[in-house]
């Protein structure tokens, strides 16, 4: 029997739209559903959401724009697992004259605030950004700050909405902290580990990275790996090499090959036929759902 691989589309991200891209990048909630009902038909298997202002483009955090995308999801009946980012809420910007200070434009919230959208969405799967460190988006330098003290209360109160978490992990000490929240049964059913690999000043998109991260996850664990930009799809291939699942989308890479913009489904199309090269196959989102362990929505 062949491996089954969870193929996820990372629909849209936060990061600025590049000038010339010339498909339509989804930013309202009808053009996100529509992003995920392509993803869905190309073979995705989970689609990771983020939400945008439809006025200015921006990324949002506003509860009211992941529940119509939600929303919008389930009325259309598509057939895939939703996962939603709770990254937000963790940019720190000290101040450059007193860095013990936050510049006003810093966006900090508690635990519970950062899982407001997943108490009134209740997706299947939502992910938890297990790290801190300096980072670098479209030549915006910031801190991202996720706190021991944050992640372990964000841990809690995911067990209390049934919602599992996706555990980000975007270099080697992340996902021994992410072990640790495993160790002291903060983390329900088998572990869900995400690499992130190719951020600045994170873990290289390479092989040794990837192997190494992987070695370091304890017994039962269920993982998946990307890369940002040119690496997403060689490192969709080592995924699927080494044991993994596969991340794909326009939120880490928006070109099929240089100087050719992607869509969502061309990317997803692309790590489908890589899986299937590499003698695995692509899981559908009930065969997901099961190797997840995740909770009927509703229950």
């Amino acid at each position: 029997m062949k491996r089954k691989v969870i193929l996820t589309c990372a629909v849209s991200g936060n990061a600025p739209v590049h000038p010339r891209y010339p498909h339509q990048y989804p930013i309202t909630p009808q053009q996100i559903c529509s992003a995920v009902q392509e993803a869905a038909a190309a073979g995705a298997t989970i689609a990771h959401i983020h939400a945008r202002d439809p006025q200015t483009g921006h990324g949002s955090r506003d509860p009211r724009l992941f529940r119509e995308i939600v929303d919008r999801i389930r009325s259309a009946g598509i057939d895939i697992v939703i996962n939603l980012t709770a990254g937000h809420g963790a940019l720190f910007l000290p101040d450059p004259d007193d860095e013990s200070r936050a510049l006003p434009s810093s966006d900090m919230l508690s635990a519970e605030q950062r899982v407001t959208h997943l108490r009134e969405c209740l997706p299947e799967i939502a992910s938890i950004d297990v790290t801190t460190g300096n980072q670098v988006e479209a030549g915006f330098e910031f801190v991202y700050l996720n706190t021991t003290r944050t992640l372990r209360q964000m841990a809690r109160l995911y067990q209390q909405l049934g919602v599992k978490p996706e555990l980000e992990a975007f270099q080697m000490g992340d996902v021994l902290f992410a072990n640790q929240l495993v160790a002291e049964g903060l983390i329900d059913g088998p572990p869900l580990y995400q690499f992130v690999l190719g951020v600045k000043w994170a873990a290289p998109a390479d092989t040794e990275t990837m192997i190494y991260m992987r070695n370091l996850l304890p017994a039962q664990a269920i993982w998946a790996g990307f890369g940002i930009g040119r690496q997403q799809m060689p490192m969709a291939a080592q995924a699927v090499l080494l044991g993994g699942n596969v991340r794909v989308g326009l939120e880490d890479n928006i070109y099929l090959e240089r100087g050719v913009f992607a869509t969502n489904g061309q990317l997803v199309a692309r790590a489908r036929r890589i899986i299937e090269d590499l003698g695995a196959e692509v899981a559908t989102p009930a065969e997901a759902r099961a190797i997840l362990h995740l909770r009927a929505i509703g229950e």
